[in-house]
């Protein structure tokens, strides 16, 4: 009975995940699926094309770039944090904070090198051609 019980322990805790993983994906193609059910429905009582255009817009999420700066600030504190947490409890969480840290350091300055909005980009681009 042990030696079941030894061998199931490994064996669930490789289908676990697995399991999760085809849960997240199964529900994430039915809703996507009502979605473009609920767009086909909606259009055939539609006769304005500019409309279905525009519902089409509406319904498809547009991605913004990545704010660098936003996560590099959210990721320094978060180094600030744990290094804190290290000084007064766990000392091996000192340098993970400081490694987490520089992180966040890096990608706020990632985000001042690299502009994501169209303004910043634009003036980039002029600056350059200066």
């Amino acid at each position: 009975m042990e030696g079941t019980i030894a061998l199931l322990i490994p064996l669930a805790g490789i289908l676990f995940p697995i399991g999760i993983i085809f849960v997240i994906f199964f529900f994430t193609n039915k809703i996507e699926k009502h979605k473009y059910n609920a767009i086909i429905e909606v259009s055939k009582n539609i006769d304005d094309p500019s409309k279905i255009e525009e519902i089409l817009d509406t319904l498809n999420d547009k991605k913004k770039p990545i704010d660098y700066r936003r996560s590099g600030v959210i990721t320094l504190f978060v180094g600030v944090g744990l290094f804190l947490f290290g000084l007064f409890f766990i000392d091996i969480l000192k340098g993970v904070g400081l490694l987490v840290a520089a992180i966040g350091v890096g990608s706020v300055i990632a985000g001042y090198l690299y502009p994501n909005e169209s303004s910043e980009i634009t003036k980039a681009v002029e600056k350059f051609e200066e």
